[in-house]
Parts: C-alpha cells; structure tokens; sequence
C-alpha cells in the first residue's frame, strides 16, 4: 500500500505494554471518535507486542489470547472499521518478537493470510530475535511479498531501529514506514537525542516510505510502560516540542498515552491544525538545517510547504535560555532579491517581517519551540 501521507494513529506500547485486551482497545476506539481525533486525521488503532499465546496452534497459525482478545481478532477489527478507523497489528521479523511471543520468521506468508483474514489494515513489524545469518533486506522484503500476495492493502511498518541502514534500502523493499531510531522514552533527553540522530537521514524519508522516529509520549507524564523511574516525565511545553518536531521531520504520529483519558492541554496539542498540516503537507520536503548541527543546542530549521509557504523552526535543546541570530544568506536569500520572508508565529498568531538579510529569534526558554508559517513577499 502506498503511504501518501505519514499515517496518524494511536499504539498500545507506550502506555500500556502486555497490559491489552479487547476492551481497552474497543474504548481507546470510541475515545479517538468522542475526541475528535479521528476528524483530526488519527485513523490507525494499533495493538503492539503480547496479544497472542506463547506458542503457535497446531495448524501452524497464531492465535489471540482468548483471555485478553475472547471474541477473536476479527470482531475486534470490525468494531474498529465500524467507527470510521483502521485496525493494525504487531509482528516480528525474528522468530520471537520483543517480548518472547510467536515471531513471523518463516511464517511470513502463512501470517499475511492470517492478518488479511481479520481485516488488519497495517503492520508494525519488529526486529528482535532474528537469526544472525539473516539480514533485514531479505526479511523485509518478505514480508512485504507476503502481505502483497493477500490482495489487502496493509501498510508495512518495518521497525527495525534504524539498523543496516535500513533508510538507504527500505524503500525498494516494499515497506511505508521505517523505524529510523531506537526506542523512545517520556524524557527530553531521549526526544532530543532521536530528534538529532535524524538530522543527516530525514532526506531518505517521503512520499511512500516515510522516516518513523517511533511512537509519541505526549501527555504520558511519566505514566506507562515507557515513561516511569528516572527516564520519566516531560512539562507540556516539552510534549509541545516534541510534537512539533516530529511534525516538521514528517514522522508517523502514533499516540501512545491512554486517550480515553487526555487532559486538555494535550488534545490541543495532538489536534492542532497547523502543525498536523505540516506533518502532512503533501510535498513532504524535509527540513533545512541552517543554523546550527547535530551538536548545537539551538538548532534554525527551514522547510518548503505546498501552496508557495514555507516553515521556519528554531529549538532550544539546552537547559537555559537561548537566542539565535540567523543569516537568511544560508538557505539562499539575497538580500539583493527584492523579496524577504513575511513570519506567523503558529503558536501565537503574531506576524513579524518582512526580513532579506537575517533573523534573530527572539530569545527560547529551555527546551522550547518557535514556529513560523512565511511568505515571500516584495519589499
């Protein structure tokens, strides 16, 4: 299935981990409806690791718990289709997926017809437990094959954390999203690492197969499988600058706190219009970086947007307060043009501009984010 745009969507990990069951996910179904969230573009319901038995069932197939997922995996999937959203599931390229359950290694196609038969509309696909003498090209592509010959559109999420340089391959074989990164937490440091660790790759990343710097803890707090002990815990502005960046690099948005109880400062955050429009601009540029590198702690960002606009971003990865000056000269503007960019702040609606010769971004607490919409305009 071709990915046109980054897929939106909620996964059970992050929050929850081995602790699923068909009742949580038919509620987390009815929260992305009653939220509005599936009218802001979040489409995809997604059970992660842990839903099966430990083994495989005599005919060779996995089979759902019966304890967790007692009316089958098919109901489950037409609850989900019957709201409007999409159903994904979880497997493995090795022969036990991360947490020790039944891996695909193998059991590719026998798999494919299995997901295809419940209705699966994607696959997070994982990288744990493979055997050494087989690389990820091959497993990859099997899979891909696989869920092709069922005659079902199944986007394929290959998580295989950024390994064999996997950005460099992917692509040709048949995935729509690549995991690029190692996993996340519910700390800055880790958003910050992932966030630099992307910043010589995103260029791979695009319509059809699109960079996935995994899933999002906005609005965790420190809670679930990915957020407690000394890892834990980001402000609201720091999930503000966590999605914004994953919004500019194009990443998948895979929500991973519990939406059936979201605060308010976060589902403002996870439907703002402006930035889901540039995760989803249809042009899928990514950023240039500007000002600033993989080691900088103030970082000047400028990315091509449909329509004739343009985005500008400036983050603050340090621990105090930080400015930046930045020659426009460097993404190509002279300021003998006869044009400068006219600025909107996304977040206030304040304009500034227009500027032909550079901008000082006024200046950034810890760890925030400015972002602008422009314009070229005459001066």
């Amino acid at each position: 299935m071709l990915t046109r745009r980054p897929p939106l969507g909620w996964n059970s990990w992050n929050t929850f981990g081995e602790n699923i069951s068909e009742d949580l996910i038919r509620e987390t179904a009815d929260a992305m409806v009653s939220t509005g969230l599936r009218d802001a573009g979040y489409e995809y319901v997604v059970i992660d690791d842990c839903w099966s038995l430990r083994r495989r069932g005599a005919d060779g197939k996995i089979t759902p718990d019966p304890k967790k997922f007692p009316s089958g995996m098919r109901a489950l999937a037409d609850y989900i289709h019957a709201r409007g959203l999409k159903f994904g599931m979880y497997s493995d390229a090795g022969t036990k997926t991360c947490a020790g359950y039944p891996g695909s290694f193998e059991h590719e196609f026998t798999d494919a017809e299995t997901f295809a038969e419940w209705g699966v509309d994607y696959l997070k696909y994982d990288f744990c437990n493979k055997p050494y003498l087989q690389n990820g090209p091959i497993l990859y592509n099997r899979m891909a094959m696989a869920l092709k010959s069922t005659g079902r559109d199944i986007v394929l999420s290959a998580c295989n954390w950024g390994s064999d340089n996997v950005e460099r391959w992917i692509r040709s074989h048949g995935a729509g999203i690549y995991r690029s990164t190692g996993d996340i937490w519910d700390s800055f440091v880790s958003i910050r690492d992932i966030a630099r660790s992307q910043m010589d790759k995103i260029a791979y990343s695009g319509p059809g197969c699109y960079n996935d710097m995994d899933m999002l803890v906005c609005g965790m707090y420190s809670r679930g499988n990915v957020g407690g002990g000394e890892r834990g815990g980001c402000t609201d502005l720091e999930y503000r600058t966590h999605f914004a960046l994953w919004c500019l690099y194009q990443s998948p948005l895979m929500i991973g706190c519990d939406i059936r109880n979201l605060n308010e400062a976060t589902l403002s955050l996870l439907k703002n219009r402006e930035l889901l429009a540039i995760d989803q601009d249809e042009e899928a540029r990514p950023p240039i970086f500007f000002c600033g590198n993989s080691e900088s702690n103030v970082v000047g960002m400028f990315k091509h947007l449909s329509g004739g606009e343009y985005a500008f971003a400036f983050v603050n990865y340090s621990d105090r307060d930080a400015g930046l000056s930045c020659e426009l000269f460097d993404i190509g503007l002279s300021s003998q043009a006869g044009y400068g960019f006219a600025l909107r702040d996304i977040f206030t609606g304040e304009e500034s501009g227009p500027f032909s010769d550079y901008f000082n971004v006024p200046r950034l607490a810890p760890h925030d984010i400015r972002v602008y919409r422009a314009k070229l305009v005459k001066m």
